[in-house]
């Protein structure tokens, strides 16, 4: 990749610039550029695409997004040393790349996007990457301003986003992915193919949004999985007590005595839309 797009292997952008990563900040650089090739692909063909990435450090997750024809790439990156190893990127691709520093948490996506349809592509910091996930895939409006999520997380994260009722990491994530996505894993990075290795193989999960999800109230599904999955070795009468327990539950007809671990994303609908 370095030959494809003539910029500097990216152990010697992180040389030059100190970039030795943070735990603080969740850091964990992916170097291998076929790889992040990969990743972008993932996403499908990027060819005059507007890709939101978070999180971009040295860039090299940028780079293989800028390489394969997207249109243009915001990145929002905390790091204020990570800037000029971005603005050299964006030097090479001219009015191509929009660097924002900035906390992705507090990051207004929907503005950032301008009304465009866009691609999320994102090596997501550890520390935040699921919060953003559950803030992607809870706004008030669907279908929502984003065409599609590729996004790498710890692999025991990947498996809580794909799983489903009577899967042993079902829990909130999978009910809420499940309702208003189609995801799949689509492959695992082993540690030593980041900077520092991590203590865990990654994987990289794509979402796309289902356009016509059941119809639920988003903050409803929330309470009710948080409770339900609160207290997952307990039955529902009792982990659901504080919501309406086993009123609530003769009335979406579902059994008190189940785990939440048993339910589909239909029947925590169901629930949701009593409350």
């Amino acid at each position: 990749m370095a030959a494809l797009d003539g910029l500097p292997p990216l152990r010697d952008v992180i040389s030059r610039h100190g970039l030795d990563a943070k735990k603080a900040l969740g850091q964990n650089f992916l170097l291998d550029l076929n790889l992040t090739q990969k990743v972008a692909r993932t996403a499908g063909s990027l060819e005059g695409a507007t890709v939101i990435e978070v999180g971009p450090g040295p860039g090299g997750l940028t780079r293989a997004i800028l390489a394969l024809g997207a249109k243009k790439v915001i990145a929002i990156e905390r790091d204020a040393r990570c800037l000029p190893a971005l603005q050299e990127i964006s030097d090479h691709y001219p009015g191509r790349l929009e660097v924002i520093e900035g906390d992705a948490l507090k990051t207004d996506f929907e503005t950032l996007a301008r009304g465009e349809p866009v691609k999320i592509i994102a090596n997501l910091p550890y520390n935040v990457g699921t919060q953003l996930l559950v803030n992607w895939l809870l706004p008030g409006h669907w279908p929502p301003f984003w065409q599609s999520l590729t996004l790498m997380f710890q692999k025991e994260v990947g498996q809580r986003i794909v799983a489903g009722e009577d899967d042993n990491h079902y829990g909130r994530l999978g009910v809420l992915c499940g309702w208003r996505t189609q995801a799949h894993m689509a492959f695992d990075i082993p540690p030593q193919a980041f900077t520092p290795p991590p203590k865990v193989t990654s994987t990289v999960v794509h979402l796309e949004p289902i356009e016509k999800p059941l119809p639920c109230d988003p903050d409803k599904l929330e309470k009710v999985t948080l409770a339900a999955f609160g207290q997952r070795r307990k039955m529902l009468r009792q982990s659901l007590k504080p919501i309406g327990g086993e009123a609530l539950l003769a009335r979406a007809e579902i059994d008190p005595q189940r785990r939440a671990e048993t339910l589909s994303v239909e029947e925590f609908c169901r629930i949701a839309n009593l409350i």
